[in-house]
């Protein structure tokens, strides 16, 4: 570890993502005193809340220059892609994440894909359309089923729609570029053939030329058991992920991960922070399904707590272009992350129920809870959000890990709470 003064430390976010990133720098000798902008319930117990809305960049910079923050952290992908670390950049405040170029990868599904394809990184054969008349026309001329229907921009990690039938494409096509559902995100969209094979999630540190994966991970994306119902932000995650093998590793680094940096890099847009890529092992190999420009959520409640390298030295080290000195160590082991959620997530819910029998350690011994939609009222924690809490579990094999998580679920309560039950079954 290098001599470094103590900092303070920003992290721009809410949710159960930000919860376990505030947890994970809180380990940091290098953390003198953390702020989070919005925070939640949960993050106020290890940093000071701050009423800013993540998107909030003129206030966040003249937050961050008034208490002299020495490192943000921009964790969601919306200040992300508008531009949140070129205005600290040019305020001179150090922040971890890309700039708004590089978070393109995600901003914009088009601008993904036409990378993908320019450097020949696997991914499913697509088509971009701006007129619905036209999309539907060739999804009627190609006539395969399952199709997968993308809008173009950021679309809360529900912008992504596979219909079975004609009836589906047809609706999810009305309903992103004519009912605008995810607004201006759905002025265009990608069509792209049905890929099949198991999903993995590897989120990776890099300082745009070096890239260092974290441990692999697999989300669970359908509300319901049995991968039944809508698509949400994520209902339960297990790391590592089973199918990812370390052959499976090596050839995800020779085709993908090290030639998207370089594609960034030749694109002169240089990728740095955490890039985040979505797989699928098809019969034909490893293929990317999309890039996230940050941490995953839940993703982060399962891969952090594996890690034994100070963060704040990794973030540091992505920043400054050392991530090549750095050896990152990573615990031995398995976690596992269950959702609880409001009933009605993702599509429409109330808030405002009391929350029982939380324990923000987690109730037993080797389960952390992180704060994803509460509030903390007069000292009692309060649901605020859809994703509620993320209940994660570790254990040396993951059937453990699993055992401890659902066994810290069971002791907390909310009016209409619903969670999957079969999370790391498949």
């Amino acid at each position: 570890m290098t001599s470094r003064t103590p900092m303070n430390i920003l992290v721009v976010g809410g949710g159960g993502r930000e919860h376990a990133l505030v947890e994970k720098i809180s380990e940091s000798p290098l953390a003198k005193t953390i702020y989070a902008c919005p925070g939640n319930g949960g993050i106020a117990s290890k940093a000071i809340c701050v009423e800013l809305k993540a998107t909030d960049i003129d206030g966040i910079v003249a937050f961050a220059r008034e208490m002299k923050i020495d490192l943000v952290v921009v964790a969601p992908d919306d200040p992300l892609v508008i531009g949140l670390v070129d205005a600290l950049t040019a305020a001179g405040i150090t922040a971890f994440g890309p700039d708004k170029a590089a978070a393109a990868i995600e901003g914009s599904k088009v601008f993904s894909k036409g990378l993908m394809e320019k450097y020949s990184i696997p991914t499913a054969a697509y088509k971009v359309f701006s007129d619905p008349d036209e999309a539907m026309q060739y999804i009627d001329v190609t006539g395969t089923y399952p199709v997968v229907i993308k809008a173009d921009g950021l679309a809360f990690g529900k912008g992504v729609i596979i219909a079975a039938d004609r009836g589906e494409a047809s609706e999810a096509i009305h309903s992103i570029m004519e009912d605008k559902a995810f607004g201006q995100s759905g002025n265009r969209i990608v069509i792209e053939e049905f890929l099949t094979g198991p999903e993995v999630s590897v989120l990776a540190f890099t300082d745009g030329f070096t890239v260092k994966p974290m441990i692999s991970s697999m989300d669970h994306k359908r509300a319901m058991d049995g991968d039944l119902g809508p698509n949400t932000g994520g209902m339960g995650t297990i790391a590592p992920n089973p199918y990812y093998t370390e052959e499976i590793a090596d050839a995800c680094m020779e085709n993908i991960f090290l030639p998207t940096i370089k594609a960034m890099a030749a694109e002169g847009s240089p990728f740095k922070g955490c890039l985040y890529f979505g797989l699928m092992l098809t019969p034909k190999g490893p293929t990317v399904i999309e890039y996230n420009c940050r941490f995953g959520d839940p993703e982060a409640q399962v891969v952090l707590p594996l890690l034994e390298t100070d963060l704040v030295e990794v973030m540091l080290a992505c920043i400054e272009g050392s991530l090549s000195k750095l050896d990152i160590r990573w615990k031995e082991g398995a976690c596992a992350c269950v959702i609880m959620a409001s009933g009605g997530y993702p599509v429409s819910y109330k808030t405002g129920y009391p929350i029982t029998g939380l324990d923000l350690c987690g109730q037993i011994g080797g389960a952390t809870v992180y704060h994803a939609g509460t509030k903390l009222i007069a000292g009692s924690y309060f649901t605020a959000g859809g994703r509620v809490l993320g209940i994660t579990g570790y254990g040396t094999s993951l059937l453990e890990a699993l055992k401890t998580a659902y066994l810290a679920v069971e002791g907390i309560a909310f009016e209409g709470v619903f969670y999957r039950k079969d999370i790391g079954k498949k």
